[in-house]
């Protein structure tokens, strides 16, 4: 049995969509190990950073090819990287086993678009496989409570730098 705290972490990055009234894009995940329950299946954007890939620059594409949302303007940055390991039983499922987390690169936005403009069914322009089952528009504030509970601190710490952004 492998050690999960020798694991490394995968690269990735996480985004916060705001639209012009401060609320936040969540998606309803379609499945994966981790996600165990209706109730913390929701999260906002997130993925891999590919190997030499800047972050901003996989922000933008992760962005595209979950929600294709391609109309945003940079609000700002988390200054460190944010991590979570993933529980023992999962951590061997996820990522083929080959990571004990993630640790994330979180990015904030404002949706400049029109709504016709997210596509979660077809992402990418059809050329991605749908993560999404639903999307809406939600208080930052609730977003830890809707998250699967190892990911709560990430979220929490999310919520907290980028509160000046938010409706409330």
């Amino acid at each position: 049995m492998t050690d999960v705290s020798a694991l490394p972490y995968r690269p990735c990055v996480g985004l916060c969509i705001f639209n012009p009234a401060g609320r936040v894009f969540v998606g309803r995940r379609l499945g994966g190990p981790e996600h165990v329950d209706a109730t913390h299946s929701w999260q906002m954007p997130q993925g891999g950073i590919d190997p030499g890939e800047d972050p901003f620059a996989a922000a933008l594409r992760e962005l595209y090819e979950e929600t294709s949302i391609r109309s945003v303007e940079k609000l700002g940055e988390i200054t460190d990287w944010l991590a979570y390991d993933l529980p023992g039983a999962i951590a061997g499922e996820a990522w083929k086993g080959r990571y004990r987390g993630q640790t994330q690169k979180w990015f904030a936005f404002r949706f400049t678009g029109k709504e016709a403009e997210i596509e979660i069914a077809r992402p990418g322009g059809g050329q991605h496989k749908p993560e999404f089952l639903e999307w809406r528009w939600e208080s930052l504030d609730r977003l830890a409570d809707l998250v699967i509970p190892f990911k709560r601190p990430v979220y929490e710490q999310v919520v907290l730098n980028f509160r000046r952004f938010s409706a409330g």
